[in-house]
């Protein structure tokens, strides 16, 4: 039992992940601050702010939503400056995973790497699946084209009164009802960002800032011109008439969705030029972009009209058109589409660099996750699977269910963040740290208990589900990693045990 817990607890040095980084193929150090803070403003700005900001301003928050959008922009304040020291410190693939491993051991930073895993993977099909949707909405407002419904949806529904799936129906030209097929649009989208993925990561940023550009220029346009329009009378009374001061919170934890993505700069740490002082760049610099586009789009939508007439489906689209903007449904869609195209391209870039962090300690097959392309530098193997599961979730799945899951999860990731932070201070003072993070402990705390408490907001069924997929992991971890891990095999060998797995000969780079 001493031995076990001794492994399951092990932690890897710091400077044992900072010597890791001359050793074997890695990846290319090609992305300064600017794309940096691109990916992160790409990955962040989509249907949380298209789509979530309208409901949570009717249902929960009404004008108050503004503070709703600055106090979870705090509590991920938080988080990120602990990001950015971690990163600056330990410039590795792997983001969270990597500094759990660093510092609570293996076991908790597998359950973190799996809980990443949920993350990406399940908000990845999430937009794939709104993606085409939006989609057929753009061809026929500009090109009058009208998709094949059978083509546009999963075959499912979940029916959350009976909680039990469904046959998805839908309706054709001629009126007759059938079954629908797969998403076709949530494959295509999919397959173009896995060979962008693929060919590089310069390539992949470059196209992912073009998708940022047009996303904020849409999100400043509409911000100008409704500005226009806005009737200080709207934002009184400034809370909502039933939850109150109660709805700042809720509307926070629901709004929450809003902020994911900016952690992802963290797992393109390797591939930084100057990581200790870019990362930090990146991060708070994106934080920072998306929380003035986000408050500055919600005193907007609540002036502009009373927060009981907004349109939960189309909220910035409707508020435009209700004053004679006809051309607010175009405009409105094209940023939608190029926020979840970024949003989508980011998952799938984070996710295979999660998953080489992993297997590189030997707790997923090391051949093929770990594989790093010769040419194109980019861990392929991993990309195109990713890549192929996105595609079969966002064309067939009905995945609206899990989408708290997406922000339970990540939440936990900057619970655990957060307090790696101030452990590492205790554990390892003398590590260089080109970023500090300022009042170290009163931040790590904060971040831990802003963000823990948000998770609580989240409700009983996610946290059941949450439960069910670690326990997945956890079976995977007893069955297979715990007996692969490189770490556990150089514990093992201290101590007179049999190796459980050989450490492979590092590999010259091209």
């Amino acid at each position: 039992m001493p031995r076990l817990l001794s492994q399951l607890f092990q932690r890897k040095p710091v400077g044992e992940l900072i010597r890791e980084l001359n050793a074997g193929d890695r990846l290319h150090r090609r992305l300064g601050p600017i794309e940096l803070m691109s990916l992160g403003v790409g990955a962040t700005i989509g249907t949380g702010l298209y789509v979530s900001t309208g409901i949570v301003a009717r249902d929960i928050a009404g004008p108050s939503i503004m503070l709703s959008f600055l106090l979870a922009a705090l509590g991920c304040g938080f988080a990120a400056m602990c990001y950015s020291e971690l990163a600056s410190m330990v410039p590795v693939a792997g983001s969270a995973y990597t500094y759990a491993y660093a510092t609570l051991g293996e076991l908790v930073a597998w359950i973190i790497g799996w809980d990443l895993i949920l993350e990406y993977a399940i908000g990845s099909c999430y937009v794939a699946n709104s993606w085409s949707n939006y989609f057929d909405s753009f061809l026929q407002h500009v090109f009058h084209i009208r998709l094949d419904p059978r083509f546009l949806s999963p075959p499912w529904d979940f029916d959350f009164r009976t909680e039990s799936f469904v046959e998805q129906i839908v309706t054709l030209a001629d009126g007759s009802r059938v079954m629908a097929w797969f998403n076709l649009p949530a494959v295509a989208i999919t397959a173009l960002i896995t060979v962008v993925l693929v060919v590089g990561i310069k390539e992949s940023a470059g196209f992912n800032a073009a998708m940022v550009l047009v996303n904020v220029g849409v999100v400043l346009t509409v911000i100008g011109v409704g500005a226009a329009y806005v009737n200080p009378d709207n934002w009184h009374p400034f809370l909502h008439e039933e939850t109150k001061s109660r709805g700042i919170a809720l509307g926070a934890a629901r709004i929450f969705i809003a902020y994911i993505g900016f952690d992802s700069i963290s797992t393109h740490a390797e591939e930084a030029r100057r990581p200790q002082r870019d990362l930090a760049l990146g991060i708070l610099g994106a934080l920072l972009v998306c929380t003035i586009l986000y408050v500055g789009t919600a005193a907007v939508l609540t002036g502009m009209i009373p927060y009981k007439d907004i349109d939960k489906a189309a909220p910035l689209a409707s508020a435009l058109q209700s004053k004679g903007l006809t051309f607010a449904g175009g405009l409105v869609t094209l940023g939608i589409l190029a926020g979840m195209t970024s949003s989508l391209l980011v998952g799938n870039l984070s996710q295979p660099r999660v998953l080489m962090a992993m297997a590189r300690d030997g707790l997923l097959p090391t051949s093929f996750f770990a594989d790093v392309h010769p040419r194109f530098k980019t861990p392929w193997k991993s990309t195109i699977l990713v890549g192929l599961v996105v595609a079969l979730g966002g064309a067939l799945a009905p995945l609206s269910f899990l989408a708290d899951l997406v922000s339970i999860g990540t939440l936990f990731a900057f619970v655990i963040v957060s307090a790696a932070v101030w452990i590492l201070r205790v554990t390892d003072p003398g590590v260089e740290r080109p970023f500090r993070v300022p009042f170290a402990p009163f931040v790590s705390a904060m971040g831990v208990l802003v963000n823990g408490g948000l998770m609580f907001s989240l409700g009983r069924d996610n946290w059941i589900r949450l439960f069910a997929w670690l326990a997945v992991g956890l079976c995977i971890y007893f069955l297979y990693s715990r007996r692969h891990s490189l770490l556990a095999g150089r514990l093992l060998a201290e101590t007179g045990g049999t190796v459980a797995a050989e450490v492979p000969e590092p590999v010259s780079p091209d």
